[in-house]
């Protein structure tokens, strides 16, 4: 697996994470949940006028017709029709609701009764993300993304917008799907768009030496794994790998690995209570627990037990 895969298993749509509002203006949303990644994306009419995503910290950004924006919470946001329109707000956590509906019930949309000539679709994805993996991954986007249209994602959208105008069995599961790949396709558009500045490790995964590195230690982090090793299977000298890698992930490839090994023992550590600090440790590549309770206290600064312990009461 290459390491945006890695990083994007904790980020899913789940259930009834999801909201379709038909609108006509004047409009305005205010989402208060602070969920950690919400994806908001509009189909319009030919006379539909989009609206703007104003974010509780940060500049508005113009959203029109199969265009996207990706919100990173905590912080909250307002969809408008136009910047002076009041705002009602609006729960989009476990359930899609209005505030007087206390957040407990899903609502297919906002609508209201005005003319559709001239509505908006608001499609609205909102992802849990807990762990260190999902952190990992949240630290490397902006609190806003805005992705134009006419990209990968159109395709998405299409199939969107078949499937928000039918009720049919099994639907949730089919927009669950649609929405995580409408989010990698987002997410992926941002970093590849011109003059952008992605996260070392999406720029490393395309390099054909720590590429292959990369997705041997993702797909293997607990193997015995050495430089020389690591080097013969990606078909390169030792200092070549050694170089290459610290020039383009800033740095060491042991590094990295300790650091991947010790995020996914700290969700493992809390996923899972039942296992022992020993089977977490034999889990992420450490045969001798001692070790393993080091390496965890030199990257994090605190030892495995008292890490699972905070955050139980966390």
């Amino acid at each position: 697996m290459d390491a945006f895969g890695d990083l994007f298993r904790g980020v899913r749509a789940h259930g009834s994470l999801f909201g379709s509002s038909l609108l006509t203006p004047p409009w305005s949303l205010h989402f208060v949940d602070g969920a950690p990644l919400t994806l908001c994306t509009v189909l319009g009419t030919p006379s539909s006028s989009g609206g703007w995503i104003v974010p509780e910290h940060g500049a508005p950004q113009r959203l029109d017709s199969y265009e996207t924006v990706v919100v990173r919470g905590p912080g909250t946001f307002t969809f408008v029709d136009a910047l002076d329109t009041a705002a009602e707000a609006i729960a989009c956590g476990e359930f899609c609701a209005t505030a007087e509906q206390g957040g407990t019930r899903h609502r297919r949309g906002w609508a209201d009764p005005g003319s559709h000539s001239s509505a908006t679709t608001l499609i609205v994805g909102s992802y849990p993300a807990k762990g260190e993996i999902s952190r990992r991954l949240l630290e490397a986007l902006p609190v806003v993304m805005h992705v134009g249209a006419g990209g990968t994602g159109d395709a998405v959208l299409d199939h969107l917008a078949e499937e928000v105008a039918v009720d049919v069995p099994g639907q949730q599961v089919v927009l669950d799907r649609l929405l995580d790949w409408m989010l990698v396709c987002t997410i992926r558009g941002w970093f590849d768009r011109p003059g952008g500045e992605p996260p070392t490790w999406w720029v490393a995964q395309r390099d054909p030496v720590v590429g292959d590195a990369l997705r041997l230690l993702h797909d293997d982090p607990a193997a015995p794994w050495t430089v020389a090793t690591l080097a013969e299977r990606v078909g390169v000298s030792r200092s070549t790998l050694a170089k290459r890698f610290t020039e383009l992930m800033d740095e060491a490839p042991l590094t990295y690995l300790t650091h991947w090994r010790m995020t996914l023992a700290m969700d493992l550590l809390t996923d899972h209570p039942a296992l022992s600090i020993a089977q977490v440790g034999r889990a992420v590549g450490y045969t001798d627990p001692f070790a393993f309770s080091a390496a965890f206290k030199r990257v994090r600064g605190v030892n495995p037990r008292d890490f699972r312990r905070e955050a139980a009461r966390a």
